[in-house]
């Protein structure tokens, strides 16, 4: 069965002009890119019964809590997906989760208008949050 929702995903990525940089059918994954959107290097695993979408978005040079607390602020705003961090609480990441069962074309296309407009209103920050100082320890 997950073979046709990785066939189903590649027919949408096509069909949406996404550069599939690498897919890989034994292990359900996709790497795409969308430039014009600001989208690189996203990664879709079809593992049953989800899709997860990952991009990494930055890595932060330390840990500030006015950045964490600004990242949880955004996220009210996001339409679809989310701010996370990797284990290390370094790698800023945008990731959501749908359903593959009831996936449209519509809903995965969402998404990714989702994280464009993220990345279209929010770079400057995001920026900014790459380049913040780690707090001095006492």
């Amino acid at each position: 069965m997950a073979e046709s929702y990785f066939i189903k995903i590649q027919r949408y990525l096509l069909e949406l002009d996404f550069d599939i940089q690498h897919q890989d059918a034994a292990s359900n994954i996709f790497v795409v890119s969308k430039p014009d959107l600001g989208i690189e290097h996203l990664v879709l695993g079809c593992g049953e019964p989800l899709l997860i979408l990952e991009q990494h978005l930055l890595d932060l040079p330390g840990s500030s809590v006015t950045v964490y607390q600004r990242l949880l602020q955004k996220n009210r705003d996001i339409i679809h997906g989310a701010f996370v961090l990797d284990d290390s609480g370094r790698k800023v990441i945008f990731r959501d989760t749908l359903q593959l069962e009831q996936l449209d074309r519509p809903e995965l296309e969402a998404v990714f208008n989702s994280l464009a407009l993220l990345l279209s209103e929010f770079s400057d920050e995001l920026i900014a949050f790459s380049k913040t100082p780690s707090p001095q320890q006492p």
